[in-house]
């Protein structure tokens, strides 16, 4: 079996974020997030992986290079221009050659892919589509299914009178190969609103697995920032992180919180307090200075009694001293002057 990952989007959502970073590689509890989706890969064995990239292509190619570093062989697919979800899939047919998993690449899980393989092969399906429950299916791909799992109707972000469902597509499929032939060469075309209803609409064994497990979409900022939070707190139970040893430059009197993640090489003043959040690299956190609920990127400076709530701070960036940051989300570089309020819109 091999595996495809469509990483081709610009994460405009996740924006100011991904401007620097394309999405696949934003650091979740400072690793790459694509490691995660390699981590599921790893359950099954899958040991042939093709990306499907379009945006900042070459940052993502000399992070992981061949892949062998994880495990796993890496090719790599650029397009010239997008090709929506399915499209990708398309331009990526000369290299299928069987049973392909395949994972959109904004998706947080901890799903069993041996299971979903499983149900795929037992029920002769052409295609598998895992499925999860949400409070709020609005803006969602939702998915009516009968008791033996086969899909009856897929409708993506369905207006309210529509939902009839609380299962939501969670962005992870087994496609056989056969599936190619109902996608277009050379266009844009999606799985979510054009592949999806028109398989059930012709009658294809077209099946939904079930994962009643962790699951979350990273790609925007509060999805991002809750991802690293859950990590941190162990909800995602296919990785426990492993907490660094403290760092050479904390000093005695700073005060961190056991399950805060952060990196030894910051520097981290007296009397500091950092509350349940992701340090990054060469962080300097000054005296006094706060941190709670939040993700800091490397090589930021948090000024001295800065208080910093629910924030997501990209690299290299400097928050004064006495400043008050509830909510925000800064792009790298960012300087936020000296008593400065930066709060969240309600």
């Amino acid at each position: 079996m091999q595996a495809v990952i469509l990483a081709g989007g610009k994460g405009t959502r996740l924006r100011p974020l991904t401007i620097h970073t394309p999405k696949p590689i934003v650091p979740v509890v400072n690793r790459p997030f694509l490691l995660y989706q390699i981590d599921l890969l790893n359950q099954p064995q899958i040991k042939n992986l093709i990306l499907c990239l379009s945006y900042q292509p070459r940052k993502i190619e000399e992070l992981l290079s061949d892949g062998s570093r994880f495990g796993i062989r890496i090719s790599y697919l650029v397009e010239a221009s997008p090709l929506g979800t399915a499209g990708a899939f398309k331009n990526a047919e000369e290299m299928i050659e069987g049973t392909t998993v395949v994972f959109n690449g904004d998706i947080l899980t901890d799903v069993d892919l041996n299971r979903v393989i499983d149900q795929h092969r037992s029920t002769g399906a052409v295609a598998t589509i895992v499925v999860t429950p949400v409070d709020n299916p609005i803006g969602y791909g939702v998915v009516e299914m009968a008791d033996d799992g086969r899909v009856t109707r897929f409708v993506e972000k369905p207006r309210r009178e529509e939902v009839h469902s609380h299962m939501v597509n969670a962005g992870i499929y087994v496609l056989e190969p056969s599936v190619l032939e109902h996608i277009p060469e050379g266009r844009p075309f999606s799985f979510e609103y054009d592949f999806f209803p028109s398989l059930w609409e012709k009658g294809e064994a077209f099946y939904a697995y079930r994962h009643d497990g962790y699951w979350i979409d990273i790609g925007t900022p509060e999805g991002y920032l809750k991802g690293n939070l859950d990590v941190l707190n162990g909800k995602l139970k296919s990785h426990i992180p492993q907490r660094p040893s403290r760092g050479e430059k904390f000093d005695p009197q700073a005060r961190l919180d056991d399950r805060s993640f952060i990196d030894p090489s910051c520097i981290i003043k007296a009397q500091a307090r950092i509350v349940n959040s992701v340090i990054g690299p060469n962080c300097f956190v000054e005296e006094k200075a706060e941190i709670r609920d939040s993700v800091i990127w490397s090589a930021t400076r948090i000024g001295a009694e800065a208080r910093v709530s629910r924030c997501v701070i990209g690299r290299g960036c400097h928050v004064g001293r006495l400043s008050v940051l509830d909510g925000a989300v800064l792009g790298d570089k960012s300087v936020v002057t000296d008593y400065s309020r930066v709060r969240a819109r309600a």
